[in-house]
């Protein structure tokens, strides 16, 4: 599993079909890419680190307060291109990519993890469908997480 995490004084995902838009103030917008072979453990270790991770300003100006300290919100937008693989010539190959009946429901996971366990404010985008992301990265502030990497 994959994820981008950035730090953002604001964020919104839109879809045309379906009609969806939502937004956050203050926050992270993660882009969520499920793997091949991904189950709950990565999930669950992707959701305990998104949470935890410390790339909020603390009273120094040091980066060491998380989201959940701060009273953040999170965007999530599920996005399997994450897992291209440009190794060999210019057009990504997808064969990473899990199945998206499996990643659907690990990207749920993701979302109910975050709002369930360590009651977060979440929006989320329609997964599987064209998406217009928009953002204002704060810092900028922009992170990878790998569950493979742990």
């Amino acid at each position: 599993m994959i994820a981008v995490v950035q730090r953002v004084s604001r964020a919104g995902v839109r879809t045309d079909e379906p009609p969806r838009a939502v937004s956050i103030d203050g926050g992270l917008l993660v882009l969520l890419g499920v793997e091949r072979g991904d189950a709950e453990s990565e999930a669950d270790w992707m959701v305990a680190k998104i949470a935890a991770l410390r790339i909020f300003r603390d009273d120094e100006a040091r980066m060491n307060r998380s989201v959940v300290d701060v009273g953040g919100s999170v965007l999530v937008v599920s996005q399997f291109t994450l897992v291209g693989d440009c190794a060999r010539g210019n057009r990504p190959s997808f064969a990473r990519a899990a199945d998206p009946v499996d990643a659907e429901r690990l990207y749920e996971h993701v979302i109910a993890g975050l709002r369930g366990t360590h009651g977060l404010p979440i929006e989320h985008g329609v997964f599987g469908a064209t998406m217009q992301v928009d953002l204002v990265n704060d810092g900028p502030v922009t992170i990878t997480l790998q569950s493979g990497q742990r």
